[in-house]
């Protein structure tokens, strides 16, 4: 999930042939029997069939979208909304590069989602392209297909505020210390709302996850691929969850990696109180890694003594915004990538250590705005807009300001790293000017074939009981443990006993007789005196997304 900086809120700490079955739509009196609905479904059967008589006008891709020959771009026409199929249409941006091996190698596609609400799955088919070894076994075998979700990037993109005022710093501390700053949080998020429903209204009832569901399913059909294969990381795991609840019968593979508790009681409002609660854990993982390798760093040689340079360089960044932009919401944005993957453990903490010893300098470029990058601004922006629009959309949010502050004010005395910032950043649904539905009881129904979920189990932006939620919703799922770990995005990172497995799966559709535990990935070693100004960009690239 998704954690960004809100525009004048409080950093937010912050993937032919017609097909099988596309025609069996539901008569109009089992909608209460129709998972999402009987139009809806009656809506992308007609959208599924279209697509797949029309396919994919397949062209280079274009020069600004950062995309190479060989992988090629196009776009597939979806309904605003589903339950009027011959409506208001959006087109949704696709690529994809066709499998490395031979035809009779090839078994359809593969279609990814990174997480957010809002991530790009576009670049997708470069693990093809730097040819990622992790990925070469399955590229044989697999068209790797990316897209834009509706409302992201090339899709018909929302937005909320203007993209330069959205990531001008330095913002207002997360952490209130009086009445007096939450009651100006309060009417940053309310603006936000206002701002969200001025500049992008039509949209926002038709920003769910079901709706991202059924594009998904219009774009198997456009492909020509009769069954689905699909890879969905952090968000994209309910994404997939919602796709295997309104399609069990157009699944062939599908993988979720860690996993969004799909439990209508977490959707979204306590989902995120539960992740103050994880990213806690995961900070104190990451203090404890820097204290054992002190002789690189010199920040503190025990997880207490890593804290308090932390509440220091809060304090004086309070006090003194670093380089006049980086305050303690700036560098939370910075610092909260350490909790999330473990590839940036070794990037922040080089960072502090060097400004600890004088140099300030890689700690602005990482934490603070470029204001010369308009594209990546209004990418952050737009990224920014649809997780709040797909979040607020997709339930019924608290409305009464007294529940959200005794909710976090009792998290924060324990939890404080994220709470209250993250609770500023889904404050605006609160205030939500458009229509909030009822979430998808997720769960599959007859005809799902055996499905992969790997989760580790300290991950902070998706709690582990999320995986086993979800495990039991899905049956003949097989849960894939990476015990004692927490980078966010298992299937990304070497471990042969995470790895082999979804090659297993999605090369031979093979599954373990039983769950499995694997034992945790290397632990991150210290990097170089000094961080590059590549490895500066991945951080902050870090800090803004999830993938």
């Amino acid at each position: 999930m998704r954690r960004t900086a809100l525009f004048g809120v409080a950093g937010g700490v912050i993937t032919g042939a017609l097909i099988t079955g596309a025609l069996a739509a539901p008569t109009a009196g089992a909608s209460e029997r129709t998972p999402g609905g009987a139009a809806e479904a009656r809506g992308v059967a007609v959208a599924a069939a279209k697509a797949a008589k029309k396919g994919i006008d397949w062209t280079d891709c274009p020069a600004d979208w950062g995309l190479a020959k060989p992988i090629q771009c196009g776009y597939v026409t979806v309904p605003l909304d589903y339950a009027k199929p011959n409506g208001r249409t959006i087109k949704l941006a696709v690529d994809r590069i066709g499998n490395t091996g031979s035809a009779s190698e090839r078994q359809g596609s593969l279609i990814y989602n990174p997480g957010g609400p809002g991530g790009s799955g576009l670049r997708f088919p470069t693990r093809v392209t730097t040819k990622n070894p992790l990925w070469a076994k399955t590229s044989k075998a697999y068209d790797f297909v990316g897209f834009d979700p509706r409302g992201v990037g090339h899709s018909t993109a929302i937005s909320c505020v203007d993209p330069q005022e959205y990531v001008k710093a330095p913002k207002l501390d997360p952490v209130p210390d009086s009445e007096a700053d939450k009651r100006v949080q309060r009417k940053l998020a309310r603006e936000y709302a206002e701002g969200c429903k001025e500049r992008s209204g039509w949209m926002l009832p038709h920003m769910t996850t079901p709706n991202t569901a059924r594009d998904i399913d219009v774009i198997r059909a456009a492909l020509g691929d009769k069954k689905l294969n699909y890879l969905g990381v952090s968000y994209g795991t309910y994404i997939g969850g919602v796709y295997a609840t309104l399609f069990p019968t157009h699944v062939r593979r599908l993988i979720v990696d860690s996993v969004v508790n799909p439990s209508r009681e977490k959707i979204w409002y306590q989902a995120n109180l539960d992740q103050d609660v994880a990213f806690e854990m995961r900070w104190n993982d990451w203090k404890a890694w820097v204290a054992e390798n002190d002789a690189a760093y010199h920040i503190g040689d025990t997880p207490g003594a890593v804290q308090k340079q932390w509440e220091t360089l809060r304090a004086a960044a309070k006090k003194s915004p670093i380089g006049g932009v980086v305050g303690p919401a700036e560098l939370l944005g910075l610092f909260q990538s350490a909790p999330y993957y473990d590839s940036s453990w070794a990037t922040v903490a080089q960072v502090w250590s060097d400004y600890l010893a004088g140099d300030e300098k890689a700690l602005v470029e990482a934490a603070g705005p470029d204001m010369s990058d308009t594209a990546g601004n209004i990418a952050s922006e737009n990224g920014n807009a649809v997780y709040t629009a797909v979040e607020c959309a997709d339930t019924k949010w608290p409305t009464s300001w007294a529940k959200w502050d005794r909710d976090n004010t009792r998290l924060h005395r324990d939890y404080p790293f994220l709470t209250w910032s993250n609770a500023w950043m889904n404050l605006p649904c609160a205030t939500w000017g458009a229509k909030q539905h009822t979430p998808l009881e997720v769960g599959a129904a007859k005809g799902l074939p055996k499905t992969l979920i790997v989760q580790s189990t300290r991950d902070a932006a998706t709690p582990y009981e999320g995986a086993v939620e979800l495990h039991k919703r899905l049956k003949g799922s097989r849960l894939v443990t990476e015990k004692d770990a927490g980078s966010h995005g298992v299937t990304g990172l070497v471990n042969p006993c995470v790895n082999d497995r979804v090659d297993a799966y999605l090369l031979k559709g093979t599954v373990d007789a039983k769950d499995v535990t694997c034992a945790p990935h290397a632990t991150p070693v210290p990097a170089k005196s000094g961080a590059s100004a590549k490895d500066v960009k991945a951080a902050k690239e870090a800090a803004a997304l999830v993938k």
